[in-house]
């Protein structure tokens, strides 16, 4: 039997982080409990009014957020506000899957093109690694905004 899990951040900033991850994997904020969302609507604005109604202080409101794949496949992403800062390399990482079955200079182009896309978005390169027949197709080392470790693979 399998196990559903969800990947958890530690984090300073849980909706600018969660922003930054919903572009980078196409993932979308899932609404307030009890809440239908119209057609286009906002979930963050959704639960900016359900917080109003629960008198949330504001200095609580920036203490979580969600993530979840739209198509209900992959796992979901929770990122909580921690008061401490990032101290250490990650000992888990995400590897997002930027050249899928691609080879060669097809697939370093197509990681470069994706590492170009998440600098944009706010990303850091750290390192590209060449490939390694048999071994490696070769990958991208990068960090999110708030300096979390993942590859584009």
């Amino acid at each position: 039997m399998s196990s559903e899990f969800q990947v958890t951040f530690d984090c300073a900033d849980p909706r600018r982080l969660s922003l930054f991850w919903q572009d980078v994997l196409g993932y979308v904020h899932p609404p307030p409990p009890g809440v239908q969302l119209a057609e286009g609507g906002d979930p963050l604005s959704a639960w900016d009014a359900f917080l109003d109604e629960l008198d949330v202080p504001a200095e609580e409101r920036n203490s979580r957020s969600a993530l979840e794949d739209p198509e209900g496949r992959r796992p979901r992403l929770f990122f909580q506000r921690v008061p401490e800062g990032k101290q250490v390399k990650n000992r888990v990482h995400l590897d997002v899957r930027a050249a899928p079955g691609l080879e060669g200079a097809e697939r370093l182009d197509a990681l470069e093109a994706e590492c170009e896309r998440l600098v944009a978005l706010g990303a850091t390169r750290v390192q590209r690694f060449e490939p390694e027949p048999l071994l490696s197709g070769g990958f991208i080392v990068m960090q999110d905004p708030e300096g979390n470790e993942f590859c584009l693979d």
